[in-house]
């Protein structure tokens, strides 16, 4: 899982829930981590532990993934995912008091 490279027209049926099945267990293993770490630590605890959760799942990840931007054919830059689940779904870690506007995606 290097450089992979996404682009809006490759995910037609995006909101068709195309990843449901991985999305779900990602979200379960996120409930696991929480319920275990509780609230309180840097982003960087919450994501070490979902990295040893989803590859003892046997669910390939990558941590601090860069993904290229393109815009109308061109590349407009680099994004690093907190986390890249399988080269299909996204996470970021996000630790607050409270979410903010700002945090959704």
């Amino acid at each position: 899982m290097t450089g992979t490279q996404l682009n809006n027209a490759d995910y037609p049926d995006y909101k068709d829930n195309k990843y449901k099945e991985l999305t779900e267990k990602i979200i379960n293993i996120f409930y696991k981590v929480y319920n275990k770490l509780g609230c309180g630590f840097l982003e960087k605890v919450y994501e070490n532990a979902m990295m040893k959760e989803l590859k003892k799942a046997g669910i390939p990840t990558a941590s601090q993934a860069p993904i290229k931007v393109f815009y109308e054919g061109e590349i407009m830059g680099e994004y690093f995912a907190d986390i890249l689940v399988d080269d299909k779904v996204i996470v970021e870690i996000k630790a607050a008091k409270s979410l903010v506007i700002e945090n959704e995606a």
